[in-house]
Formats: C-alpha cells, structure tokens, sequence
C-alpha cells in the first residue's frame, strides 16, 4: 500500500464543505437520520453544548517523521472533543484511508492545544523507533526482544469478523502472524490490551 491522495470526500451537512471521509463524523440520537459533520463542525457543537466559549480547533498540518529505517511517513491528524477532553490522533493515509501508523493523545480542551501537538510527535518519535518484526529470507518473524506492540484492526475482506494487526506500521493478517509466533512454540506469553492513547 502507498500513501495516496484518493480519498472519499464527503459534505458536511453544517459548513457544506467537502472534506476527506476521515474527518467525517455521523452524529445522531438514535431517532431519524444522523447528521453527517466535518470534526470542527462536531468539535464547535460540542463546545458549545459544554459552554467552552475558548476552545480553538486549529488544523495542524501534516508532518513527515523518519521511522527506525529511516523512512519518512507523513502523519495528518484529526481532533476530537468529547466535553471532558480532547483528543489528537496522527495517521498515515494509506490507500486513501488511515492506515500504517496512528497514535492519539488525550488533553484537557480548555488547554494549549499545540503543546499537546508536540506531545504527541514526541509519542510517535518513541513508538517509531522501536521494531517489532524482522524481515528475513523465510519471512517475518518477532524481533529478539519477544515483544510486539501494534494496533488491533479488522479485516476488510472478511466483514470486521477476523482480526488485521498494524505493526510497525504494516497490516499483519492474523495467519502471518500465527506463523510467526509458531516460532515460540512451547513458550508463554502474556497479552495486554489498552486503550489506544495509552502508551506501552
């Protein structure tokens, strides 16, 4: 997969302007049609509705970070108000959605909202530099430390029914995975499970 630029562009239903599906956000109560808006529409009604009179959603813009390789990977990030925080995550587009790498962070929203930027490019620096798997001629496998971290995903082409894992930034189908850890076969192992702003 490669970073792209053909991304599904929806319309907002309050500003009428046309944004990437990924900054779409379907708000409803449960009773007739959601409402479809972009996140500064859905951040502002937030807001709004718990009376953040100063709260300011900036656009950050994209930012290129090198990966343990070297490689460069540009992050485009999203924010989130959710009345007693504020989340900013950061994510590749891959295929004309988010993919590769993502991370996310979560502040106060009455708070300077570019330190928590920074807080989290620091949050990616450290999560890029470790590696989690090794290519070799016979395939991947873990890396010497025995530890993976990543992101549990689905499968899309098995209906959200079958796990897809993201590891150092690459889709990892659950078959390959197995195989790789048939490797420790005999072995222990432990699994922790954690929000995805927590950090591991």
């Amino acid at each position: 997969m490669s970073e792209t630029t053909d991304t599904a562009v929806v319309r907002c239903d309050e500003c009428a302007g046309n944004r990437p599906s990924y900054d779409i956000i379907h708000y409803g109560s449960g009773e007739g049609r959601a409402r479809v808006l972009c996140s500064r529409c859905f951040n502002q009604m937030v807001a709004k509705l718990d009376g953040l009179v100063d709260f300011d959603d900036p656009r950050f813009e994209p930012v290129g970070l090198a990966d343990a390789d070297g490689r460069v990977r540009q992050f485009h990030f999203k924010t989130f108000l959710f009345g007693s925080g504020v989340s900013i995550s950061a994510f590749e587009i891959l295929d004309g959605h988010p993919g590769g790498y993502q991370f996310e962070i979560i502040g106060d929203p009455e708070g300077d909202l570019l330190a928590l930027l920074g807080r989290l490019i620091e949050k990616i620096r450290r999560g890029m530099a470790v590696v989690h798997l090794v290519d070799e001629d016979h395939g991947r496998r873990i890396a010497d430390a025995g530890v993976v971290r990543g992101k549990i995903d689905s499968a899309r082409d098995h209906d959200g029914r079958r796990p897809l894992l993201i590891i150092d930034g690459r889709e990892i189908d659950w078959d390959e995975f197995g195989r790789m850890l048939m490797s420790y076969e005999g072995w222990q192992f432990r699994l922790q499970i954690a929000d995805k702003s927590d950090e591991l």
